[in-house]
């Protein structure tokens, strides 16, 4: 994460439910990938252990785009990270979709992502109203 984060940063609804989804996100990655590692019988990988990977990348950049946009001073620039913010959080419902077809039995686990993405992305739209 960020060092030195402002204290009334870590006090906002949006940046404690970004933390809450990167800890999400990196518990099912983990449960996914015990099942996906398994090769397959012909010795190749299965490729959506990549997705997994992808939604732990996206959730870890979530912070810092919340950070940034609330740190930066030029409106523009604010809504380069809102942007940002809203292309991560798509990409995220996108993976844990894909994810979801795949063969394991953590893919239960992917509806209360998007759950508390929904959740997310409501608290964005209000916090992003704000800046």
């Amino acid at each position: 994460m960020l060092p030195n984060i402002p204290t009334h940063l870590s006090d906002l609804p949006i940046y404690r439910k970004a933390l809450d989804i990167f800890v999400l996100s990196r518990s099912i990655s983990t449960y996914l990938n015990d099942d996906l590692a398994i090769l397959k019988p012909d010795g190749s990988e299965d490729n959506d252990i990549y997705f997994s990977g992808d939604i732990v990348q996206q959730s870890v950049s979530l912070v810092p785009e919340i950070v940034n946009a609330e740190l930066e001073r030029h409106s523009d620039k604010k809504h380069t990270h809102i942007a940002t913010l809203q292309r991560l959080t798509n990409l995220l419902y996108k993976n844990s979709y894909r994810l979801e077809k795949s063969n394991s039995n953590g893919k239960d686990y992917l509806p209360i992502l998007r759950r508390e993405l929904k959740k997310f992305k409501r608290l964005q739209h209000a916090w992003s109203l704000t800046l």
